[in-house]
């Protein structure tokens, strides 16, 4: 995806232009990493799993297995490799890991990023407005994993629903949902074969029970900002750490990702740079934890997300 959504006025062509360039270098640098680490701390998990020592390690594990999916979002944009195979394949890898098939994901996104908080077109508002109660069980998981799992199974009998999704791609979101269903069947088989718990310890398990850190991600990307078609007001960047915007694959410079998504996450901040902070201004910004507390500040005393006008920010401080 090589669109712009902001004036190209607050960045000059020849600095987008190189910004825009993928590495296959700093693109294996961040898999990898990834990767090992998950690869360690499930190693250390299975080592200790009879001990005390298993339970943090279930924790940390179980957090870098979702925050793949911001891996998996950079592949979507053919932004982590220069090599296209390469974007195509691994994200495939990741979006079964993550019960979010690649082709699926990556026509939703497309459609999320043209549509920004219209809430007839954005593939990420195809929900009910939040209460408290709702949102809190999205926050856990709950929700998330089963419209995940019940849109696979869908998808795979055939059923499309999705307004975004255009017809003429419908077989290959059914032949990629029965595909994935086929992995898992194969997963289950196997382990049943064996006798092994292993599938479960050491990727379901931690997966979903600390599916609610990744979603302090997901909600605080665009969740009460206006619904105006100026992606410079609609995306909410995060105030944090290196090792979280590691995990993150540098989304939390979201605004930047938002205006120019053709530039790798490895740009990211430069981008933010450029486009924000040498021209004095700064996007809707936010800490994790700031915005969770106004959220649950703005649903309380029974008010929900229908209570907010879509024209203006009801979030917009910690």
């Amino acid at each position: 995806m090589d669109e712009v959504f902001a004036r190209r006025d607050v960045i000059d062509n020849a600095t987008l232009k190189r910004l825009c360039l993928p590495s296959n270098i700093q693109g294996a640098l961040q898999a990898l990493s990834h990767l090992s680490a998950i690869a360690t701390t499930g190693t250390l998990l299975w080592l200790t799993r009879a001990t005390l020592w298993a339970i943090p390690l279930f924790m940390l594990h179980g957090i870098l297995i979702n925050f793949l999916y911001a891996g998996q979002h950079e592949l979507s944009h053919f932004t982590v490799f220069r090599t296209r195979a390469l974007n195509e394949w691994l994200g495939r890898a990741f979006g079964f890991a993550l019960f979010y098939p690649r082709t699926f994901d990556l026509v939703q996104h497309v459609a999320h990023h043209r549509f920004t908080q219209d809430w007839q077109r954005d593939g990420e508002l195809a929900r009910d407005r939040y209460t408290l109660l709702s949102y809190l069980v999205w926050m856990s998981g709950i929700t998330y994993w089963y419209t995940r799992w019940r849109r696979i199974l869908r998808f795979s009998y055939g059923r499309i629903t999705e307004p975004y999704l255009p017809i003429k791609r419908h077989a290959e979101f059914i032949r990629e949902a029965r595909l994935h269903v086929a992995g898992y069947l194969i997963v289950l088989g196997v382990s049943t074969f064996l006798h092994s718990w292993d599938a479960l310890l050491l990727w379901l398990a931690p997966m979903l029970a600390m599916k609610f850190v990744h979603q302090l991600q997901n909600t605080i990307e665009h969740l009460g900002l206006s619904h105006d078609p100026n992606v410079l007001i609609n995306t909410r960047s995060t105030r944090t750490n290196a090792i979280t915007r590691w995990a993150a694959w540098q989304m939390q410079y979201h605004t930047a990702h938002h205006a120019f998504p053709g530039v790798p996450f490895h740009h990211l901040r430069e981008l933010h740079e450029h486009i924000f902070t040498r021209r004095g201004t700064s996007p809707p910004t936010m800490t994790y934890l700031g915005f969770q507390i106004q959220v649950l500040r703005a649903f309380a005393h029974g008010k929900t997300e229908k209570d907010y006008r879509d024209d203006r920010a009801w979030i917009v401080h910690d």
